[in-house]
């Protein structure tokens, strides 16, 4: 990963955060060999001008019957920015993008309840002004993104660091659910997932030792894990696009696994609908792109179909924040 602007200890930060987001300093400083201030700096500097932020997200078995969805929306021209803005600001949704064009706004949604569900792809979307047609995917199996990153396939860590810097599992028995206790300091933690343990004890009321517990059980049972978005943009990757995959049904399982272990995959998942696979792909141009195209997704046996859809822009990853190119 090349940029003019960042350095390898830049890079190095981002992974050591994609491993573990809540890593002190001072213990990403000791492996990589530098102070605490050039660590804290260099995080500042990632947060202003590379779009970085660190972020709780929940996951799908965190309450029974949480559903996620991919949705297509194919808009007229002059409202697919109007409804991304709309959609980004909903605290269910990530990953809005607009694509085709702009003609088109690609995003995921979690609904935590059938009602909620049904609000949004029966009532609201359908009687949304210059919204033509829209596609719902419910997502059935994430083969890669969420706790992993993207970074472990184009970081700058040695195996020595990566694995000096890598937390001890705590796996913690029994169903992943967040219960309404919690919702104080996953809310704390949705905001920034780095808030330290007095901003934690405030948010919650609840004492350190207490916080430092449940959070490990939230990570350590699959509840929620702490992830780090930034702009790829920033390091050299300018292309990002959308697959929209069909593979055959018996290689369906197979060709997730392949496209996982593909170093251009941000993210791939298996969905219901027209097409049985989405993934994100990035790359750093469009003759990178053409490459993973023909050789990379092209090469896989059971994909019997491939649509494109580059990213005009990306509206939000995780949190409403502006993207800055």
């Amino acid at each position: 990963m090349e940029s003019p602007k960042f350095d390898d200890i830049d890079l190095k930060l981002m992974q050591a955060l994609e491993l573990d987001a809540r890593l002190p300093f001072s213990r990403i400083a000791a492996v990589l060999g530098v102070s605490d201030q050039t660590v804290a700096r260099r995080f500042r500097r990632l947060r202003a001008e590379a779009g970085l932020r660190v972020v709780a997200v929940r996951c799908a078995a965190d309450k029974p019957g949480l559903e996620h969805w991919m949705l297509r929306l194919r808009c007229t021209p002059d409202g697919a920015v109007t409804i991304a803005d709309a959609l980004a600001r909903r605290p269910g949704t990530a990953w809005i993008g607009l694509t085709s064009g702009g003609t088109e706004v690609t995003c995921t949604t979690r609904a935590r309840t059938r009602d909620e569900s049904d609000e949004l792809l029966l009532g609201k979307l359908p009687r949304t002004p210059h919204i033509v047609e829209v596609r719902a995917h419910q997502l059935l199996h994430r083969f890669y993104g969420g706790p992993v990153g993207w970074l472990a396939k184009n970081g700058a860590l040695t195996e020595a660091e990566a694995a000096a810097l890598t937390p001890e599992p705590h796996p913690h028995p029994g169903p992943a659910l967040i219960s309404e206790e919690d919702e104080s300091l996953v809310a704390a933690l949705e905001r920034d997932g780095r808030a330290t343990y007095p901003e934690l004890q405030k948010a919650t009321g609840r004492s350190e030792s207490a916080i430092k517990r449940r959070l490990a059980q939230l990570v350590g049972s699959g509840a929620m894990y702490i992830d780090v978005e930034f702009n790829p943009e920033r390091f050299g990757f300018h292309n990002a696009a959308m697959l929209s995959i069909t593979a055959a049904p018996r290689s369906l399982n197979a060709v997730g696994e392949a496209l996982a272990a593909h170093q251009e995959i941000a993210y791939a998942v298996a969905t219901t609908g027209s097409s049985n696979l989405m993934a994100v792909v990035v790359t750093r141009d469009t003759a990178h792109l053409y490459d993973y195209l023909s050789g990379g997704v092209g090469a896989l046996d059971g994909v019997e179909h491939v649509e494109t859809m580059p990213f005009l822009r990306r509206v939000k990853q995780l949190t409403y924040q502006p993207f800055r190119g």
